[in-house]
């Protein structure tokens, strides 16, 4: 009998991982299966190479289980960074950029990522990037204005 195989291994393998990792039933089911496999004696190197994890990953799973149970494997929430920027700064920045930057002691003549990122860093003490910065004014609820060249082509 011959040995049932998949083709294009290697890609295959990435969307897999990619698969398992995409919701929280997969990836809680995948260390279902990484504990179940340390039950059945297999050590915890084998089970991340075979999984493609980590072996300290793997470790920290059967841990968890041990102390927890089948809560244990469960996702716990993912808050996140920590916002640079309260919520009162916020309504400071939506009145702020309803102003000519130049009210505020800046030389540019329309709010931009790069203004903004400035103006925060003189008067709030926040460094955020030109980026962050853009995802401000769409969090606000503006759009970025271009600026208009001095003279119009004819």
């Amino acid at each position: 009998m011959r040995a049932i195989t998949i083709e294009a291994t290697e890609e295959m393998l990435l969307v897999l991982q990619y698969e398992i990792r995409r919701s929280k039933e997969a990836r809680y089911d995948h260390r279902l299966h990484a504990v179940l496999l340390v039950a059945q004696g297999m050590s915890a190197p084998k089970v991340a190479q075979f999984l493609g994890d980590g072996t300290r990953t793997v470790q920290y799973w059967v841990r968890r289980f041990n102390a927890e149970g089948l809560s244990g494997l469960v996702e716990g929430e993912r808050p996140g960074r920590f916002a640079r920027l309260s919520e009162s700064q916020f309504e400071r920045i939506g009145v702020i950029l309803r102003e000519s930057p130049r009210s505020q002691g800046m030389t540019a003549t329309l709010w931009d990522g790069k203004t903004l990122a400035e103006w925060l860093r003189c008067n709030l003490a926040v460094k955020l990037s030109v980026r962050q910065c853009q995802r401000v004014f769409r969090r606000l609820g503006f759009r970025q204005a271009q600026a208009m060249p001095a003279h119009r082509p004819c």
